[in-house]
Parts: C-alpha cells; structure tokens; sequence
C-alpha cells in the first residue's frame, strides 16, 4: 500500500521540534514562491524571444538576471543550474538581436 505525499503528520512532541515544523511552513512557503517566480521570470524571457520581440527580450533577461542570481544565492536552485539557465537565456536573446 503507497502511502500519499499527503499523510497525515505525526505531532511533534519537543518545543522544539513544534518550533521547526512552524519555521518549515513559512521557509516551504517562501521556497514555493521564489521557485514560482524564477520560472516565470524564464518563460517570460523565452515567450518574447519566441516572438522575435528583441526590445521586450533584452528587457526582461536584464531584469530577470537579478532573480535567478537571488534564487540561487538562497539555495532553491544550484548555482550551475542558474549560470546554465542564464546563459542559454542569454544566448537565445543575443541570437534574435543578431537575426534582426
């Protein structure tokens, strides 16, 4: 029998560990909404370079830089991953300003 991801939660006895599982609620929450964030900030990007609206393209990589560096800085994303995500972005970007 699988179990769901779901279950029910066993309290917790400890001030302590009644403390982390408060802490955890509010940091998954924080977590959720940075990682909702860096997403939207990459299809943003790729939606404008898919239009071939180089301006609006340049526009939001400029901006969106900043996010990525955050959320990889706060440890939601490894640090390679957003360099990757940030070059490619980048290179998408420099290839339409250079098709035009």
């Amino acid at each position: 029998m699988a179990t769901s991801s779901k279950a029910k939660k066993k309290t917790v006895r400890l001030a302590s560990g009644r403390k982390r599982a408060r802490q955890d609620v509010a940091i998954n929450a924080a977590n959720t909404s940075l990682r909702s964030r860096f997403r939207t900030v990459v299809k943003n990007v790729q939606k404008a370079v898919a239009g071939g609206d180089k301006a609006k393209a340049t526009e939001l990589f400029k901006s969106g830089q900043s996010v990525i560096d955050s959320v990889a800085d706060k440890g939601i994303f490894h640090k390679n991953k957003a360099a990757r995500i940030k070059s490619r972005l980048a290179a998408k970007v420099k290839a339409l300003a250079l098709a035009a």
